[in-house]
């Protein structure tokens, strides 16, 4: 039946459209480059920029995921201040340009307390951000005691989803067509109902992986972290010794503890060697010097 033959065909069109198993034909010539497939997505966010090399050939964009750091010291009162002026700037930016993802705050006593605030933010506010921390710790009275940014490549990620994608879609029409085009038997348009329903069901698993690192690259991560910095006439300055006068008994019992566990153990010992020694002394060395010769 010609239906059969469809179905009999449609393993050739798998392989036609996701290619051969190590195939990556889109960079053989004469085929689109991956930045090409990309762009024919229907998904705008989706696209793939190209420029142009010296030699005229299409190069695809990069895509780099960026995680920034900052460690900032502070007076124990200006922690909380900062950080919840940080956490209202983000939100005052709106969840499609900044988006906290965790704060904690920990306060050990009235001179010691620990932040942190973790977000993802687009490029230009981070760098907006980045530009007067420094600033705004000075402020406060304090400094940065750390800055750190590290950067992932996902272009290989992004371009490999994209071209799989690409080609699920294009799988899903042909077996649509078929559908709507070629009626056949019962067993025959289950069949291909199943194929169809894991061809979407692949579809969306790979939007949702390609969304997932596109945000990487459009919203950055950044990391602050808040300490305190210790005032030299504090009275946290001055804990450790009044925490040494605190403990002074209790250090004092313990060292003549140490002292009477020591001699305790130690005693039958000390017993045992005087009682070799006077063994020796006594009986033992007064019998050798008689034996020796008299000259």
């Amino acid at each position: 039946m010609l239906w059969k033959s469809a179905l009999a065909a449609l393993p050739l069109a798998m392989m036609a459209a996701c290619g051969a198993p190590g195939d990556r034909s889109y960079s053989s010539p004469g085929a689109p480059a991956p930045a090409e497939m990309m762009m024919k997505m229907a998904e705008p966010s989706y696209e793939a920029a190209q420029d142009t090399a010296g030699g005229g050939a299409p190069v695809a964009e990069q895509y780099i995921a960026y995680a920034h750091s900052v460690g900032m010291r502070l007076p124990v009162k200006a922690i909380e201040p900062t950080m919840q002026g940080h956490i209202a700037a983000c939100n005052a930016a709106g969840p499609s340009v900044c988006i906290v993802t965790n704060s904690w705050l920990n306060a050990y006593s009235e001179d010691s307390a620990s932040a942190s605030l973790n977000l993802r933010a687009t490029p230009a506010w981070i760098d907006t951000f980045l530009s007067g921390v420094e600033a705004e710790a000075t402020a406060a009275k304090g400094e940065i005691t750390n800055r750190q940014t590290t950067a992932e490549d996902l272009t290989v990620s992004i371009i490999d989803t994209g071209a799989r994608l690409k080609a699920q879609q294009t799988l899903q029409e042909r077996l649509q067509k078929l559908l709507a085009d070629r009626p056949g038997e019962l067993g025959d348009l289950l069949e291909t109902e199943r194929e169809l329903a894991r061809v979407n069901g692949e579809i969306d698993s790979l939007k949702s992986t390609l969304a997932a690192l596109r945000q990487r690259v459009d919203m950055s991560q950044l990391s602050v972290s808040y300490e305190t910095k210790i005032n030299p006439v504090s009275q946290g300055a001055l804990q450790p010794l009044g925490e040494a006068f605190g403990s002074f008994f209790y250090n004092l019992a313990s060292a003549v503890a140490a002292v009477v566990t020591a001699f305790a153990i130690g005693l039958p010992w000390l017993l045992l060697l005087g009682a070799l020694l006077w063994i020796w002394l006594r009986l033992i060395w007064p019998r050798i010097r008689k034996k020796k010769p008299v000259t």
